[in-house]
């Protein structure tokens, strides 16, 4: 599915991320499976990660980020009227995170629903909250992305343990007088599911199930070296831009070969590019939220910058988005 925005501007006018507290080293991770720091440095560019205590849950980490977001957008939970949080790993299957979160934050106006789509959830998420706008069904979305996948990993299996990391992000959405998003592409592919999945956590029975993560790293490395360019691609085609254009590009972070594979093939400066999977590792739906805090610390989020967001996982999912940031003005508002 792909598409080019029109009519209403709609943009991010608020901005919050919250990590765990715990920070989780490769050496530390050697105590569990045959590591080292050299080997998963070496092939995943991480050298730590966050992750939740065992008394926390997902709403512990997102709460702090959606808070955030409010206050940057300078809006009251009051404000909102749809709120979409994009997980696989709620707090439980229900009541929804969406759902207990809007309760917390007292957002008693808003529609509040979980989005399942692994770690392109957040790009789902934000699509479907400008077509509610756009389509008029909501003035002021908060979108949340975030993942406790140290929750549900097999801490005997150094091919998914090294990889991941607990951390969360939100965006308030809402039109705006300038720059906004100019389009979306997204894709999913169930028939190679079977390479990145959590068996047992369904309806579905499974014989002897594990509830674990599983992947096929080999198969879902090549899924996301292709798709990473290909969305990419087609999203700035639709929108009649070019990869020359790009201010900021911000690629999901699941490990440091993937991006700079996507770097490569779709020719972006590695200045304009954001990485800190080295210090969060994958945190799924969480990744690009946290990596475009990092962009607005750095300065990059300027005013009218072109800014494009690639995100890939488990379905198999990936989407993309294309979005002329709209920096607040100086009165504190959005100009």
């Amino acid at each position: 599915m792909i598409g080019s925005a029109n009519g209403t501007r709609i943009g991010i006018t608020g901005l919050g991320v919250h990590v765990p507290e715990r920070v989780v080293t490769n050496d530390d991770l050697a105590q569990y499976v045959d590591t080292t720091d050299e080997w998963i440095v070496d092939r995943t560019g991480i050298h730590e990660r966050r992750m939740i205590t065992e008394d926390q849950a997902l709403t512990d980490i997102a709460l702090p980020a959606a808070r955030a977001a409010l206050e940057d957008a300078g809006a009251t939970p009051d404000d909102i009227d749809l709120l979409i949080c994009a997980t696989v790993t709620p707090d439980m299957m229900f009541p929804t995170a969406s759902a207990l979160m809007a309760n917390t934050l007292g957002a008693e106006k808003a529609a509040a629903y979980d989005l399942l789509a692994g770690c392109t959830g957040f790009m789902y998420a934000i699509a479907q909250a400008y077509g509610m706008i756009a389509a008029g069904l909501s003035r002021r979305a908060l979108v949340v992305g975030g993942d406790v996948l140290s929750s549900i990993l097999d801490w005997t299996d150094r091919s998914t343990l090294v990889l991941f990391g607990d951390g969360a992000g939100a965006v308030v959405m809402e039109p705006v007088d300038h720059g906004g998003f100019l389009g979306f592409e997204l894709g999913a592919d169930g028939g190679g599911g079977v390479h990145l999945q959590y068996p047992g956590s369904g309806s579905r029975k499974f014989e002897n199930p594990e509830s674990m993560l599983r992947m096929n790293g080999r198969e879902v490395y090549k899924f996301a070296t292709r798709v990473m360019v290909s969305s990419a691609e087609a999203v700035l085609a639709e929108c009649g831009r070019t990869i020359d254009e790009v201010d900021v590009y911000v690629p999901h972070q699941a490990n440091k070969r993937i991006i700079d594979h996507a770097v490569g093939k779709l020719g972006v400066p590695p200045e304009r590019t954001v990485v800190n999977v080295d210090r969060f590792g994958n945190t799924s739906s969480g990744s690009i939220p946290l990596a475009l805090a990092d962009a607005r610390t750095d300065g990059r989020l300027r005013d009218g910058a072109l800014v494009l967001m690639t995100g890939m996982g488990a379905g198999l999912t990936w989407g993309s988005a294309l979005i002329e940031w709209t920096a607040p003005s100086a009165s504190g508002g959005r100009g």
